[in-house]
């Protein structure tokens, strides 16, 4: 009988549908890295969502055939060593193709009609001492007629272009970095980032991916230009974003990810000087969480470990 071992129950707020087979299901709201192989000893399916299986962990895990993230990136499983043995990796995809669009679009017209600097004008008391019945003191922009730069573009990117066309933007999908040619429908990374008026990073966290946007792109992007990441922290360099904020190297940034999640006390991402930057938004990696899309992760997940044990993975990245 397969055993289940469910290592954080907690990181999804749904009903998670017990498997239509015999088995054990033994689940803990949460788990700290020392805790990982102690609780997977006699496991064959492990689910995770963010804690980590490095390849010390799988290689003290004999009985261990499946992993099933309950989330699409992949990053924190080591599938070097899963791939060595022949252990299935499974993750979700799709579920969240229509909240992350909703969220993005969120952040670009939070930023574009400059809602925090208002916000900080009312609490200044600005509006109640005006002799006119409005204000012009932030500048406020339109979405429509406005340039999208998509980096990374599955389901979620697909999404965000479905809704940016929809306000009346021009969309633009970035060839990848350095490629030596471009394929129909993209455009060249770097006329990509003189062009657009806000980027929108959805590409996994990998190795050619990590540090993708530092000093000289955000140097190259417009002056004028906004950076929206619902993708994964470590894909910008944080450092160097907080001086272009400061700096006024681009106009403002949406970010609901960062490097260290949750953030330890003095994460530079969550300095209060900075939070309190009315160009700057930081959502605590909830774009994917709406309800309706938690459930249907939890549908997927299910499905996802009926499949292995029938002998048709389905979601395979191993």
């Amino acid at each position: 009988m397969p055993r289940i071992v469910y290592l954080e129950r907690d990181s999804i707020i749904a009903e998670v549908r017990r498997p239509d087979f015999p088995h054990e299901w033994i689940e803990y709201p949460a788990t700290r890295p020392e805790q990982v192989v102690e609780r997977l000893a006699g496991a064959s399916i492990a689910i995770t969502n963010k804690m980590p299986l490095p390849a010390a962990a799988i290689a003290a895990l004999p009985e261990l055939k499946m992993v099933a993230i309950t989330a699409t990136g992949t990053n924190i499983v080591d599938l070097d060593a899963c791939r060595a043995r022949g252990i299935v990796v499974s993750n979700i995809r799709g579920y969240a193709e229509r909240t992350v669009p909703e969220h993005v679009i969120a952040l670009l017209l939070a930023l574009s009609r400059n809602l925090m600097a208002w916000r900080q004008t009312l609490q200044a008391g600005r509006w109640q001492q005006s002799d006119q019945f409005c204000l012009f003191d932030h500048p406020i922009r339109d979405l429509h007629g406005a340039t999208l730069g998509l980096i990374g573009s599955g389901s979620v990117g697909g999404g965000v272009a479905r809704l940016a066309e929809a306000f009346g933007m021009r969309v633009l999908r970035a060839e990848r970095k350095g490629a030596a040619t471009v394929r129909p429908g993209y455009t060249a990374f770097a006329e990509v980032l003189a062009a657009a008026d806000a980027i929108s990073l959805h590409c996994p966290l990998a190795d050619d991916t990590r540090g993708l946007i530092g000093e000289a792109e955000l140097r190259a992007m417009k002056p004028s230009a906004l950076l929206i990441n619902t993708a994964r922290g470590g894909i910008v360099d944080e450092v160097v974003l907080i001086r272009a904020l400061r700096d006024g190297w681009i106009a403002g940034a949406g970010f609901d990810v960062i490097t260290a999640e949750p953030p330890p006390v003095g994460h530079p991402m969550v300095d209060p000087q900075l939070l309190a930057l009315p160009n700057f938004l930081l959502t605590p990696h909830v774009a994917w969480a709406s309800r309706p899309a938690m459930q249907t992760l939890a549908d997927q997940l299910t499905a996802n470990i009926e499949a292995f044990v029938a002998g048709r993975p389905q979601n395979r990245v191993t």
